[in-house]
């Protein structure tokens, strides 16, 4: 099991693109293509809406963040609701899409021949860290190393049969079981019973602030 608090310096960041400034753009566009559906020139909409041409014209040009109150002034002036501005807007999410194979090698106490451990993905400024791994095992001689980290793990069984350690217990694992545990107790592989082996591993830990 890889060890925890691993932080990839390969692990993409994603800054936030959707932002302040694509909002007022996204609602600058909605207020633009309403106008235009009722035919009303911008002096004609900001008349109806008690607002300076200039600031109308901000406002469809994404420059400026309009307040509640003048959204919903626009809102009335064009008969929408002020809730059609936000469409269109959406804020960017974090995602990673790994194709089969592809998984981010990673060098963890317990890798090496037989042994290879490879990160899906990585939670990126969140108050939690969430680490999917695929594990694979496919050489019987090798020492299995004993985990022990902060968290919350669980163990997904993909292919082969593997008896688990988790404190001073042992399971018997086999293709679609699960093992959830207290990562705070010492676990890991205690006997591949038959290979290869893959499971994947989800490690849930509070993030650590810097």
């Amino acid at each position: 099991m890889p060890e925890h608090n691993s932080n990839p310096e390969t692990a993409p960041s994603m800054p936030q693109q959707h932002s302040v400034e694509a909002l007022e753009i996204a609602i600058g566009k909605q207020v633009r293509a309403s106008r235009k559906r009722l035919n009303l020139t911008v002096a004609a909409l900001a008349k109806q809406a008690q607002l300076s041409t200039g600031m109308l014209s901000k406002i469809e040009n994404g420059q400026t963040s309009p307040s509640l109150a003048t959204l919903t002034s626009l809102a009335n002036a064009l008969q929408v609701p002020v809730t059609s501005f936000f469409r269109g807007y959406e804020e960017q999410r974090d995602v990673t899409f790994i194709k089969a194979g592809e998984g981010l090698p990673i060098e963890r106490r317990g890798s090496g021949a037989g042994h290879q451990y490879q990160l899906l993905g990585h939670t990126i400024g969140k108050p939690y860290n969430i680490e999917p791994y695929l594990i694979t095992i496919d050489d019987q001689s090798e020492v299995f190393p004993v985990f022990q980290h902060a968290g919350t793990e669980l163990i997904y069984m993909l292919e082969g049969r593997v008896t688990y350690r988790h404190a001073n217990k042992t399971y018997t694992l086999e293709p679609g079981d699960t093992l959830f545990f207290d990562a705070d107790a010492s676990h890991g592989p205690d006997e591949i019973l038959q290979l290869p082996c893959r499971y994947l591993s989800i490690i849930i830990s509070e993030a650590v602030s810097s």
